[in-house]
C-alpha cells in the first residue's frame, strides 16, 4: 500500500469529517464521517464549490479565501450548516496545505458542537431574556401603578364638567389611551403563574389554530399538515399553547404577506424526540411542533434577540408575541427554538412528555 493510500484510508476511519477544497473552493475530497455529520454521501461534495452545497450557511468563506495568502489555520466555532432544511451546528478548523505553492489546498475538519456546550449556550441566552423580561415586568408595574390615578381623575373631570363637550371630547381621549396602555403593560406582563393542566391532544389544538387564520388567510398563501398520529396525549394548558401557536403562525402569515411571496407555504409538523436537551436537563421523550414557512427570513441583526422583549422587525408591531410565546413554553418546562435563513425559517417547540 502506497504512502497515499494509507493516508485516504486512515482519513476515511476518522470520526471527525474531514473535507480537502483545491484553491477554487471545490472539493476534491470528502471522507465518510461527512455523510454522518451531514447525511449526503461524500461522492456528493466531490468536483462542487462548498458554499454551492448548501442551502444555507453562516460560515465565512471570505476568512477562508484569506487564509490563502495568511498561511494561518483557525477555527470556527459553531457554524451551521443547512441541507434539504435541516440544520447542523459544527465546530471547524480550517488549515491550508501550502507545500510553497501558492495555489494551496484547504483542509477542512467539522465536528459537532458538544451537547454540554449547547446545554450551556440555551442556559446562558436563557438567563439574559430571563433578567430583560424581569426588567421589562418592573418598569411595566411602574407604569401601571399611576394609570389607574390617571384614568380615575379623567372620569371625575368628565363628572364634574358634565354637559360640556369640549371637555368630554378630551377626557374621553385620556381613558382610551389610558385603557390602551393598561392592555399594552398587561401584556407586557405577561402570564405570571401557570395555569391547571390538562390532558390533551396536540392535534386538537393545531387545527383550533389552523381553523381561526384559515378565515383570513390570503389566497397566495396555504398551509400543509405533517402530523403524526401517535402522538400520545400529554398535560398542557390548551388555551396558551394555542396563545404560542397563533403568535408564531400570524407571524409567518404577515412576514409572507409583506414579502409579497408568490406561493407562501407554511407548514405545521409533529414528532416525537427521544433524549432532548432543555437548557440544563436531558427529557427522555418529548412533543416536537415545528412551524416553518418560506417566507423572507428573519434579518441576522435581530434573529438572535427575537425572544426578547419589545424586539420587532415590523412598523407598528409591539415586539411582545414571541416573548409571550417563550414565556408560555418555559412554563410547561419546555423550550423553542428558531431557524432562520434567507427563504426559510422554522421555529421548533420542545415540551415533555411524561411516560
Amino acid at each position: 500500500m502506497t504512502d497515499s493510500n494509507i493516508a485516504v484510508c486512515a482519513l476515511d476511519n476518522m470520526f471527525t469529517a474531514v473535507i480537502m477544497l483545491d484553491h477554487k473552493l471545490k472539493v476534491k475530497y470528502a471522507n465518510n464521517a461527512t455523510e454522518q455529520i451531514f447525511r449526503m454521501s461524500p461522492k456528493k461534495f466531490l468536483g462542487r464549490k462548498l458554499d454551492e452545497i448548501f442551502d444555507y450557511t453562516n460560515f465565512d468563506f471570505s476568512r477562508l479565501l484569506a487564509c490563502h495568502s495568511k498561511d494561518m489555520g483557525y477555527t470556527d466555532y459553531e457554524v451551521t450548516f443547512v441541507i434539504e432544511a435541516s440544520p447542523v451546528i459544527v465546530e471547524v478548523t480550517v488549515t491550508p496545505i501550502t507545500d510553497n505553492n501558492p495555489q494551496c489546498d484547504i483542509l477542512l475538519e467539522f465536528r459537532k458542537v458538544e451537547l454540554q456546550r449547547r446545554m450551556n449556550k440555551d442556559r446562558e441566552q436563557y438567563s439574559q431574556q430571563e433578567a430583560a423580561r424581569e426588567l421589562v415586568r418592573d418598569l411595566a408595574h411602574e407604569i401601571k401603578n399611576p394609570l389607574g390615578g390617571l384614568r380615575g381623575a379623567a372620569q371625575l373631570l368628565e363628572r364634574q364638567f358634565k354637559g360640556q363637550n369640549d371637555v368630554k371630547e378630551y377626557t374621553s381621549i385620556i381613558i382610551e389611551q389610558a385603557d390602551r396602555l393598561k392592555n399594552l403593560v398587561n401584556r407586557l406582563l405577561g402570564p405570571q403563574k401557570a395555569s391547571p393542566h390538562v390532558m390533551t391532544n396536540i392535534h386538537v389544538i393545531l387545527e383550533k389554530v389552523r381553523k381561526l387564520v384559515q378565515v383570513n388567510l390570503p389566497e397566495n398563501i396555504k398551509i400543509v399538515r405533517d402530523y403524526d398520529p401517535s402522538i400520545p396525549e400529554l398535560s398542557v394548558d390548551p388555551e396558551q399553547i394555542e396563545q404560542t401557536l397563533i403568535n408564531i403562525v400570524c407571524n409567518a402569515i404577515l412576514a409572507l404577506q409583506e414579502d409579497n411571496t408568490a406561493n407562501g407555504i407554511i407548514t405545521l409538523k409533529t414528532r416525537t424526540a427521544y433524549r432532548v436537551s432543555i437548557y440544563d436537563t436531558i427529557v427522555k421523550l418529548a412533543l416536537v411542533i415545528k412551524i416553518s414557512d418560506n417566507g423572507p427570513g428573519i434579518p441576522p441583526d435581530i434573529k438572535d434577540k427575537i425572544f426578547y422583549p419589545l424586539v420587532t422587525r415590523r412598523e407598528g408591531g409591539t415586539g411582545l408575541g414571541l416573548a409571550i410565546a417563550q414565556n408560555i413554553i418555559n412554563q410547561h418546562n419546555g423550550k423553542i427554538e428558531c431557524n432562520s435563513w434567507k427563504g426559510y425559517t422554522e421555529f421548533t417547540i420542545y415540551i415533555p412528555i411524561k411516560e
